[in-house]
């Protein structure tokens, strides 16, 4: 019940959205701001690793 109330209250502020032209720049700027956050998530879930291994190393050193 929850979830279909919630799908309907997403669905009436997506027509919102759609009928408002000035939402068209806030929803270019939000899916810019989208492709930035998931080149950062992507490129440090590939470095992540390596760096762990690199803090790993360093601190047996230790």
């Amino acid at each position: 019940m929850l979830y279909a109330g919630v799908i309907q209250v997403a669905l009436c502020g997506l027509r919102a959205l759609c009928k408002d032209r000035r939402a068209v720049t806030s929803v270019e700027y939000a899916l810019i701001a989208l492709l930035i956050v998931l080149a950062i998530v992507g490129s440090v879930s590939k470095i992540g690793p390596e760096l762990a291994v690199s803090f790993n190393s360093v601190a047996s050193e230790l």
